[in-house]
C-alpha cells in the first residue's frame, strides 16, 4: 500500500493488547476441589470469582513461606518484552486500574524495558485483569483468567505521538473480541497509516479466527502490513486444509506474512516469494505457552533493525525455542546469549 514518507521512528515496536498480571503460586490438591477449580484447564471468570481467588492463594504463599509470581503479562505485553529484551525501542498500549495488580503491571512491564504510559482506570472501574495460574505439586497448571480492566480500552487511550513514531504497531487478535475497544483500534490503524509507519496484526487463536473471519479478511487487505499466526490459524481463515493455496492467499493480501510451524519451522511470504525457515533446536520443551508471542518479538526486532525476513524469522525462532525450554511465557536473560551472533 501507498504510505507518506514517515519522520524518524521514536519507537521500533508498540504493542497494543489486554493487560494481564499472570499470578503463580503454588497450591496443594486439595486446593482445587475446595474451590471448585478443574484440574488442568483455563477458564474465564468474572470478578467475584476472581478477586476471592487471588486472596486465597495470597493466604496459601502467606502460610507456606512461599512468594507468589506475579508479572505483567498478555499476548502483545509479551510480544513487547522479547523485542525489549533484545535491544528494540517498545512501548505497550493497555488497560489497568488503579490498583494494587495495575501497579503490579505497571511497574513490572517498566523494569523489563518497555515503555507503558496507559492512563489507569480509577477505582470505580473493573479491577485489573488476572490470570490466575495456581501449580500442583504435580506440576499441573490451573489457570482462571479475568479480562477486567484490560477490555477498557478507549480512542482517548490510542496515544498518537506513541502509535505515529513506532515503526510497526502491533495489535493482538484477541482484542477483536472487545466491541466497545473497535473503535480505538480503527482510531490506532488509521495514525499509524497516516504517518506513514506499518500496522502489525496476529491472528491470535483459532477460535478467533472463526469468529472474525469475514472481518479480518477485509482488514488484512486494506489495513494490515505484517501478518502473524501459526498454520492452524492461517489454514482457519480461508477454510482450507491447503497449505499452499493459504500461503498464496496470504500473499495477495498483505505485505509480509510470517506463520510458524511448531518444531517445523516458519514460513514467510512477501513479493519475493515464500521462505522456509528451519526451527531453532531444543533439548527439551518445557513450557509452549507464549511461544508465537516470542516469535513475534524477535521477528519484529530484527525487521524493525533492517535484518532480511528470514534472519528477522531466524530470531523468532530463536526466541520461542528460548521460551519453551523453561515454565513461563518470558524470555530470561539467557535470550541475549543465544541470539548474540544473530543480532
Amino acid at each position: 500500500m501507498n504510505r507518506p514518507v514517515p519522520h524518524e521512528a521514536t519507537f521500533d515496536v508498540v504493542t497494543i493488547g489486554h493487560a494481564i498480571v499472570d499470578v503463580l503460586g503454588y497450591v496443594p490438591e486439595d486446593f482445587l476441589e475446595a474451590h471448585g477449580l478443574s484440574k488442568g484447564i483455563m477458564e474465564l471468570v468474572d470478578a467475584a470469582r476472581a478477586v476471592p481467588l487471588y486472596q486465597e492463594m495470597c493466604h496459601v504463599a502467606q502460610a507456606t513461606g512461599d512468594d507468589l509470581l506475579q508479572i505483567s503479562g498478555g499476548s502483545a505485553a509479551n510480544t513487547a518484552v522479547v523485542a525489549a529484551l533484545l535491544g528494540a525501542r517498545t512501548g505497550f498500549v493497555g488497560k489497568v486500574r488503579e490498583d494494587e495488580l495495575g501497579h503490579v503491571f505497571t511497574a513490572n512491564i517498566r523494569a523489563a524495558g518497555v515503555h507503558f504510559s496507559t492512563r489507569q482506570s480509577d477505582h470505580t472501574a473493573d479491577p485489573t485483569g488476572r490470570c490466575l495460574i495456581n501449580v500442583t505439586p504435580d506440576a499441573e497448571r490451573t489457570m482462571s483468567t479475568y479480562l477486567g480492566a484490560a477490555r477498557g480500552l478507549r480512542v482517548p487511550d490510542m496515544d498518537e505521538s506513541l502509535l505515529g513514531g513506532a515503526q510497526v504497531t502491533y495489535l493482538e487478535g484477541y482484542l477483536w473480541d472487545e466491541i466497545y475497544a473497535r473503535a480505538a483500534l480503527e482510531r490506532a490503524i488509521a495514525v499509524v497509516h497516516r504517518e506513514g509507519r506499518r500496522f502489525s496484526l496476529t491472528l491470535s487463536d483459532p477460535f478467533c479466527v472463526d469468529r472474525f473471519r469475514a472481518e479480518w479478511i477485509e482488514l488484512i487487505t486494506g489495513s494490515v502490513d505484517i501478518l502473524f499466526g501459526n498454520e492452524a490459524e492461517l489454514l482457519s481463515l480461508f477454510e482450507t486444509d491447503n497449505l499452499e493455496l493459504a500461503l498464496e492467499r496470504v500473499g495477495s493480501m498483505c505485505e509480509i506474512a510470517s506463520i510458524t510451524r511448531g518444531a517445523k519451522g516458519s514460513l514467510v511470504v512477501s513479493a519475493d516469494g515464500i521462505e522456509d525457515v528451519a526451527a531453532h533446536p531444543v533439548d527439551h520443551v518445557m513450557d509452549t505457552t507464549g511461544a508465537g508471542d516470542a516469535y513475534a518479538g524477535g521477528f519484529l526486532y530484527g525487521f524493525t533493525r533492517g535484518h532480511s525476513l528470514v534472519r528477522s524469522a531466524e530470531l523468532g525462532g530463536l526466541a520461542a525455542a528460548e521460551v519453551i525450554s523453561h515454565l513461563g511465557a518470558r524470555p530470561t536473560p539467557a535470550l541475549l546469549e543465544m541470539s548474540a551472533e544473530l543480532r
